[in-house]
């Protein structure tokens, strides 16, 4: 991706998860050394990953991150490596179940993209006692875990408030806005709004500010709902929102109160947040290379299971709450506007432009060129 990394020491409010990252030419892998070293040093391709994600509402885990990683399992075990998949649905009790019976199932290695970083710490213990090492994807859940791949997530937030200072341009400094955040429960959010907070501060009013529950759109939508009733509707210039799902959310309550040309944030580059910045309804998205992550992730798992060491792979650490030093890779994002869709979600064969263009858009879509 045309974007350069950015690494920084991040401390986030008390609570909440703290992160380092700091480039390293050879990171060594955390955690006790006691555990399955020697037997899964005798591993060959014939491993057993288990993959859990946290929810199916976001398109990303299911059309890009599962089947990502499946081929990529293949590819480095020459077909012989078996991913075991579950799908906690935002359930962080589930999860953790799924993690008992992956346990029970005696998996060779576990990637964990956690529904509550700190309500998992306890299953990563149990699978790291039973000899399964844990790669932790897209959120550093808590717990002694192995490794770790994500993107900067400060970067991200921060990527998305300087998106929308731009789509304010000189009315920024009279202008008030609405932050809709993630859950309070996802560290990833957290981290969202400390780089979009790093952007914003200073540079626009922010009338009113959400943590939202569970990330679900209809929660975004009943926010916006309350903060339109308290603000009155000529009284918001932009709405910062921490990802496309609840974008869908914030606009529709934008439209149902008559109020339009507002610049709305997001991410993830889900089909309909693009088609939605076609139409300039969504101003902006941050595109992630979920390709990177899952292979990343895939990678990592393989020699963990193999027993092989991180050197070649991981050139980063991270730190949580309860694991330092975590051989880590942090995937760099982009900011997706009009201007740029070729060259990110269609460039990457994330979408077609017929999937995007579609009878409803096509008009749009001419209009800015994408044909």
């Amino acid at each position: 991706m045309n974007t350069r990394m950015r690494r920084a020491a991040v401390a986030l409010a008390a609570g909440a998860m703290a992160v380092s990252l700091a480039a390293c030419g050879s990171a060594k892998e955390s955690g006790d050394k006691n555990d399955s070293s020697d037997s899964a040093a005798k591993k060959g391709d014939d491993i057993k990953v288990g993959l859990l994600l946290p929810e199916n509402q976001t398109a990303r885990y299911e059309k890009f991150d599962k089947p990502m990683i499946e081929k990529k399992v293949k590819e480095l075990t020459n077909n012989k490596g078996e991913v075991v998949y579950a799908n906690a649905k935002q359930d962080a009790s589930l999860q953790n179940q799924q993690v008992d019976t992956m346990v029970t199932n005696k998996v060779d290695v576990l990637i964990i993209d956690a529904v509550d970083y700190k309500a998992i710490a306890g299953s990563v213990k149990k699978a790291k006692d039973a000899g399964i090492k844990v790669v932790a994807f897209d959120r550093l859940a808590e717990g002694p875990i192995d490794a770790y791949t994500s993107f900067d997530n400060v970067t991200v937030g921060k990527t998305q408030g300087e998106a929308l200072l731009q789509a304010l341009g000189d009315k920024a400094k009279d202008a008030q806005i609405v932050m809709m955040n993630g859950s309070s429960t996802d560290p990833n959010a957290a981290q969202f709004k400390e780089g979009a907070h790093s952007a914003l501060d200073g540079k626009v009013k922010v009338g009113r500010e959400y943590d939202t529950k569970e990330w679900k759109p209809e929660n975004a939508n009943a926010n916006m709902e309350g903060a339109i009733s308290a603000l009155g509707k000529g009284k918001i210039q932009g709405v910062y929102s921490a990802n496309d799902g609840m974008a869908g959310g914030i606009i529709t309550a934008l439209k149902a109160a008559g109020i339009a040309n507002v610049p709305v944030t997001g991410q993830d580059a889900e089909l309909a947040g693009v088609q939605r910045i076609v139409t300039g309804e969504q101003y902006m998205s941050v595109f992630k290379s979920y390709p990177k992550e899952a292979e990343t992730a895939a990678e990592m798992a393989v020699a963990l299971a193999k027993g092989e060491s991180l050197d070649s792979i991981a050139n980063d650490k991270v730190d949580s709450a309860t694991a330092k030093g975590v051989p880590a890779v942090i995937v760099p994002v982009v900011s997706l506007t009009k201007d740029n869709i070729k060259e990110t979600v269609i460039k990457d064969g994330f979408y077609t432009i017929d999937e995007i263009c579609t009878a409803k858009y096509k008009a749009a879509c001419d209009k800015i060129g994408l044909k």
